[in-house]
């Protein structure tokens, strides 16, 4: 897509969605520990980080609505959309497996936003500024949340450190898409209301590889295959079934309210 075709306020609107897009599904899938967790106090933290993705993703849908400017609600963005519709990172839609993997997909996940939102605190729109510099402080909540956890797994018990090993094994293939950026990248920075996110991206590497290095992990191979195509709409097979969870309801009865 040639930036002659696509304007800022559609820029704007499928950046927006990206962000929403990330925190929802990732949001959907931290909820599945709700009652699942390995510790009451654990249960509650991670249902409280659930809130916390899924608060942001509404937030974010329903500036998406008033960018778009049609007549939507944050709600049509969630529940309205097909998988193919959904631009989130493949990151975030995968099983939640092991409490392991949801604690290193979730440091890789927040430490990207940390650094992300760092640079987004200051875009010159003031409403999407506000939004991220709010949103902002219970990312760092997040950040220290599973940073703790990837240190006391790693150099805890030997099933412990083998799990969380397995678990970046795992979903090491996926982070490269973190750092894609496109058309949409280039206008929203151009704007003043995008994130150079390659401007970190050696800042993150060396935070994540210092974190693992503390916590006795390997480092697994930067160079080896990487997953692409998700935010053109390119997903695992699990986001469908994520989907099917989350909108069946709404899309059962479309016109029903809490009145």
């Amino acid at each position: 897509m040639s930036t002659d075709t696509l304007t800022t306020q559609k820029a704007f609107l499928k950046y927006l969605l990206r962000l929403a897009d990330d925190r929802l599904i990732l949001g959907q899938r931290v909820s599945e520990w709700c009652g699942h967790g390995p510790v009451l106090e654990e249960d509650l933290a991670l249902a409280n980080i659930a809130l916390d993705l899924i608060g942001h993703s509404s937030a974010l849908y329903a500036y998406a609505a008033q960018i778009e400017d049609k007549g939507h609600d944050d709600d049509y963005f969630a529940y309205f959309r097909d998988d193919y519709e959904f631009t989130n990172l493949q990151l975030c839609e995968l099983p939640k497996g092991d409490f392991g993997f949801t604690i290193a997909r979730h440091f890789l996940f927040s430490s990207f936003s940390y650094y992300q939102y760092e640079l987004l605190k200051n875009a010159k729109d003031e409403q999407f500024r506000g939004m991220i510099n709010k949103h902002l402080k219970e990312i760092k909540y997040h950040l220290r949340h599973s940073r703790d956890w990837v240190l006391r797994l790693g150099d805890g018990t030997e099933e412990s450190h083998e799990r969380i090993q397995n678990a970046f094994d795992e979903v090491w293939m996926y982070v490269d898409e973190l750092f894609y950026t496109d058309d949409v990248d280039e206008i929203m920075i151009a704007s003043g209301n995008g994130a150079d996110v390659n401007s970190f991206k050696d800042d993150w590497k060396k935070f994540v590889e210092d974190t693992l290095t503390e916590a006795t992990l390997t480092i697994p191979d930067w160079d080896q295959y990487m997953i692409s195509g998700s935010r053109n709409g390119m997903h695992t097979e699990h986001l469908g079934l994520i989907l099917t969870q989350l909108q069946f309801l709404r899309r059962s009865h479309p016109e029903a309210d809490w009145k």
